[in-house]
């Protein structure tokens, strides 16, 4: 089964919340399927875990920072990519804390533009109490036990 390395961020305001991104599938193997995840993705040849959580913040929310600190959690697990292929995740986890919720979607691919329907600032009681399926599993608990490692 191919792997795909991945780089996640857990963008945090200053009141706490978190942002999530409402990926909603209208066509292939994930048709009719919906769930909230944190911007992220795959590492590009030669790049560091770290390298593409600054490309993918970059890419999918518009924020810069020179740098993130040190990885704050890691997830493995398999699943069906949007072509019903199955693929062993491999997603390490940075936390950025920003001053501004102000976000850019210039950057977003062709696929991006068809699957984000929405983006969200998730307080930590509305993650504990929301029936929604949010990605990564354990996320309030993940939030609550990092510190920021870098501010925008």
């Amino acid at each position: 089964m191919p792997a795909r390395p991945s780089a996640r961020l857990l963008v945090v305001d200053p009141l706490g919340c978190v942002l999530l991104f409402h990926f909603v599938f209208r066509r292939g193997a994930l048709a009719g399927t919906h769930w909230w995840a944190t911007p992220g993705g795959r590492l590009e040849e030669g790049e560091s875990f770290a390298e593409a959580a600054i490309r993918e913040l970059r890419e999918e929310t518009g924020l810069v920072v020179p740098s993130v600190g040190a990885e704050v959690a890691r997830r493995e697990f398999h699943m069906r990519t949007v072509k019903g292929d199955p693929i062993a995740f491999d997603e390490h986890y940075f936390r950025i804390d920003v001053r501004d919720r102000v976000l850019s979607r210039d950057g977003w691919t062709e696929l991006e533009r068809e699957i984000l329907a929405e983006h969200r600032w998730w307080s930590q009681a509305e993650l504990a109490a929301t029936a929604e399926t949010i990605h990564p599993e354990g996320l309030l608990d993940l939030l609550r036990a990092t510190r920021n490692s870098a501010t925008v």
